[in-house]
Order: structure tokens, then sequence, then C-alpha cells
């Protein structure tokens, strides 16, 4: 099976997965710590006993440099500290 984005593992590979793939938002998945990027309302998660499980994720425009992402991500995390 293949994903149809590539997975990264960081923003900045996010964002050149983003470009490369002319996607619009950036995300990293909290559950299974990793990073990609995505079209608008998409969900990420993975199947439990063939139950779908929607993944924790913070999700942002691609357009944001690497900076704005990292900041605004440590800025939630900080705000939100049981999510």
């Amino acid at each position: 099976m293949t994903l149809p984005y590539t997975m990264a593992i960081s923003w900045r590979e996010a964002k050149e997965c983003a470009a490369r793939e002319r996607l619009p938002q950036v995300y990293h998945d909290c559950d299974a710590d990793v990073y990609g990027a995505c079209k608008p309302g998409e969900t990420q998660g993975s199947f439990r006993e063939g139950i779908f499980v929607e993944h924790r994720c913070i999700c942002m425009p691609a357009t944001l440099t690497l900076e704005e992402l990292e900041a605004k991500e440590r800025r939630f995390l900080q705000d939100n500290p049981d999510w």
C-alpha cells in the first residue's frame, strides 16, 4: 500500500513535501510523531481493529515560514498542555 503523500520528519521536510506535491497545508501528527502535507479537510489517523481512529494534528498553511510554524506549534502546546 502506498501513501497518498510523502511523510516527513520535520516542519522543514513537510514544507518541501507541500511545495513538491502542490499542497496548501502542512501538519504535525502528534500521535504518530510524523509531519506531512495535505489538502484542507483531510484527517490523519490509523486503523485499529478495522475502525479509523483520527489522530491529533496541528495543521497550518504551508505558506508560513519554518520559524512561524515552530513558534505557533510551541505556543499552542504551551497554551494546551493537556492536549
